[in-house]
């Protein structure tokens, strides 16, 4: 693999530090004397329109941007992230997000350090859905036979920005009236909060975490425990012997770990455990088991869409031109905002009220990723590496 490039080194960074010395754009001029600007600025993703027209930038300047890109090798660097080359260097790893939402049978067939992705990946998802069809059935049931009628996912960071977006975003297409609910504040008013109208005894617990020692999710989950055998004591629906405790827990419980010997330590049964890899980073892994309380509370077919949609941007960013590749052409404005024209800070503002998660998950997304101090080698970075994002729903935060 080769090292990447310094794009300050780069002719086209040099153009565009030309560009930016007195650039004074003028939207309103650019439209009335550019009545093609929206067209040639505008591009099909999906389903998707994507209208970059508003953006500060000229013909010439995206040009230097697409140019950037070429000479940095961004292209390329996306094939080697699919293929599983180990771009993670500082800890050797391969960056495999995206095999999470390959479809099954895809070719050639992805092998990476001697796994076979493609079949692990697809045996966690088919395994997903059977555990998530029988609790939307009522096949699976709690401790007194009850059907389940809400799912608490507890988490924190990528566990459950990921996850409460995708619900709170596509909640309409829920079907098996399963309600999801997300905990990951240690401070118990979080759970308080969210257990204080539920029923112990049709209650569904996920633990996710990967190596079942998070602090404030364990810290959680032994509350939601403590909650569920007050609850079903108080009740007389057991009789808080530990061996009833013990049976209540395996009911109502099931974790998202790779921990198998602290799942069973805890007491959920390790038959209800998914687990992930060390190649998905958390703020990536709502496409994985971390997604579970979706596929219970949206369906599996629901799950199955959405990655569906992930791959396609996917294949979209492998198989489309610079010039006209969305997410490309996206982070390129990205650098041309903060190294060139000095911006600080990205507010995202979904004017869609399902999409109100939606900012605070771009943030550990973006800021997460891009947020580092030093480049590939240790070396310290010599360019502006990410803005501050932040965000509220459009017309609340336009007035904030």
């Amino acid at each position: 693999m080769n090292a990447p490039v310094d794009p300050t080194t780069t002719p086209a960074w040099s153009a565009l530090t030309d560009a930016a010395s007195g650039f004074a754009p003028d939207l309103r001029a650019w439209f009335d004397t550019d009545p093609g600007r929206v067209e040639r600025l505008s591009h099909p993703l999906a389903d998707l329109h994507v209208d970059l027209s508003k953006n500060l930038v000229t013909d010439e300047i995206l040009a230097s941007l697409v140019r950037l890109a070429e000479q940095t090798g961004v292209a390329e660097r996306f094939a080697q992230m699919l293929a599983g080359v180990h771009l993670n260097t500082s800890e050797d790893r391969a960056v495999l997000h995206t095999a999470l939402r390959r479809p099954a049978g895809e070719t050639p067939a992805l092998v990476v350090d001697g796994q076979d992705v493609d079949t692990d990946v697809h045996a966690v998802l088919d395994a997903m859905d059977a555990f998530a069809n029988r609790v939307r059935s009522g096949e699976w049931v709690g401790v007194t036979g009850k059907k389940v009628t809400h799912v608490v996912n507890i988490g924190i960071g990528g566990s459950d920005l990921g996850p409460v977006m995708v619900y709170e975003a596509l909640r309409p297409y829920a079907t098996a009236g399963i309600e999801a609910r997300f905990v990951s504040n240690i401070d118990p008013t979080d759970m308080a909060q969210k257990t204080a109208d539920l029923d112990p005894e049709t209650t569904l617990f996920i633990v996710a975490s990967k190596t079942f020692t998070t602090l404030e999710t364990l810290t959680n989950a032994r509350l939601a425990r403590d909650w569920l055998w007050a609850g079903l004591t108080a009740s007389g629906a057991i009789d808080g012997s530990d061996a009833a405790k013990t049976d209540a827990v395996a009911h109502h419980f099931a974790a998202v770990s790779t921990a198998l010997d602290k799942v069973a330590a805890f007491g959920i049964d390790t038959d209800n455990a998914f687990g992930f890899w060390d190649w998905v980073g958390g703020r990536y892994s709502v496409d994985s088991a971390i997604g579970l309380s979706l596929t219970i509370a949206l369906g599996p077919d629901a799950f199955r869409d959405l990655l569906a949609g992930f791959h396609a941007v996917d294949v979209h960013v492998a198989t489309t031109p610079l010039e006209r590749n969305v997410p490309v052409l996206m982070g390129l404005l990205n650098v041309w905002y903060t190294n060139f024209l000095g911006a600080q800070t990205h507010a995202v503002l979904p004017y869609a009220q399902q999409l109100h998660r939606f900012p605070a998950y771009l943030q550990q997304l973006t800021m997460e990723s891009n947020g580092k101090r030093v480049r590939w080698d240790g070396s310290p970075v010599v360019t502006d590496t990410g803005e501050v994002f932040w965000g509220e729903p459009g017309t609340n935060g336009q007035h904030a």
